[in-house]
């Protein structure tokens, strides 16, 4: 059984109730900065283990796993100071905000022997699972392309500060889920074009940077890709819609995996259409508390896929030259809706002194 801190329990909360769950993992200590949020977690969860000081917990040498839920500016260091401390690494997309890091990170992957895992939470759902099953198995045949969406109506998110900050953007912190189920379908992206807008919606509430996004990616095979974001608006109701939706068009069939739905749809080789739910009990683990807004299955699913990698030896994907190549395509994009031009990802290595070949591109 591995032994857990946690750093960060905004995002964090979920992961709490997906160790203390698990069978993988003893949970030995939780960390935030704010102590009435370590005090308010410890009520809830009966879990009183807590810190302050991030230190401490780097020092404990029970801990095995720190698993990194800090603002998306934090994470290197973070990442830094846990590989220097010999843990192995979870942390939360997206991995950085600073490719001018990723070198140092890569020396200190392979240098400290650790395992670093980029929790990518939304391809441990259900449906995501059941699509990329079946694609590997070729039930649909041979990828021709790939569609990816988050539409969700988060306007509620525009009370919240920090939201209005020039620092966030929903480009990392939403389109980063569908961006990633492009790179698990087409890893190799050579090149991106998009167009982003601010709506009504946000420019009233003071949103600075843009909440609806289209964009599309070539690969250097030449297969094509898109991926779409609107956040401050209203939704079409879940049976007709899904919030993040994934859409793949093979060969020999298509199929589409609906996250938040449960629900899965397949037309195969055979032309037969089949749709797949979830009942009561799947729901219960990933939505274990406030509806939707926090999804502790998906955390254990992915808790418990990197503790069977370092049991085993074997690479948990996203891993940390995967984390970082999403940085990079994330990175072009956004330069891409800077100059409303399409960007090529060598381009943003190569500022970055980034090999390649380190990162498997």
């Amino acid at each position: 059984m591995l032994k857990l801190g946690i750093l960060g329990l905004g995002e964090g909360r979920s992961t709490i109730s997906a160790a203390l769950a698990s069978s993988a993992y003893e949970l030995i200590t939780i960390c935030d900065a704010n102590e009435e949020i370590c005090r308010l977690r410890a009520k809830e969860f009966d879990f009183h283990h807590y810190t302050t000081n991030y230190q401490q917990m780097l020092d404990d040498k029970n801990i095995d796993v720190i698993a990194i839920y800090t603002p998306d500016h934090l994470h290197a260091e973070h990442i830094k100071q846990a590989l220097l401390h010999g843990k192995h690494v979870v942390c939360t997309k997206p991995f950085i905000d600073d490719l001018a890091k990723a070198n140092e990170l890569l020396v200190l992957g392979n240098q400290s022997g650790k395992k670093v895992f980029v929790g990518q939470s939304s391809r441990f759902f259900e449906p995501a699972k059941r699509q990329r099953k079946d694609f590997e198995e070729g039930l649909i045949g041979e990828l021709i392309t790939i569609e990816a969406q988050y539409h969700a109506d988060h306007r509620w998110f525009l009370e919240k500060g920090w939201s209005l900050k020039q620092s966030f953007k929903w480009l990392y912190g939403g389109l980063s889920h569908p961006t990633d189920f492009i790179r698990w379908y087409l890893p190799n992206i050579e090149e991106v074009m998009g167009y982003g807008m601010l709506s009504s919606n946000g420019s009233k509430a003071g949103l600075k940077n843009q909440d609806t996004m289209h964009f599309i990616f070539k690969a250097k095979d030449g297969r094509i890709a898109r991926v779409s974001g609107a956040y401050t608006g209203p939704t079409q109701p879940a049976s007709r819609d899904s919030g993040m939706s994934t859409i793949l068009r093979c060969t020999e069939g298509a199929s589409q995996a609906d996250y938040h739905e449960l629900r899965y749809a397949v037309t195969d080789k055979s032309g037969e259409e089949k749709i797949i739910t979830w009942g009561d009990a799947t729901l219960k683990h990933y939505f274990r508390f406030e509806g939707q807004s926090h999804h502790a299955g998906e955390y254990q699913n992915y808790l418990e896929y990197f503790a069977d990698s370092i049991k085993n030896d074997t690479v948990a994907y996203p891993d940390l030259k995967e984390g970082i190549g999403t940085v990079a395509l994330l990175q072009a994009m956004d330069r891409s809706l800077e100059t409303g031009l399409p960007v090529k990802i060598d381009d943003i290595l190569k500022e970055y002194n980034i090999s390649k070949e380190e990162i498997g591109l």
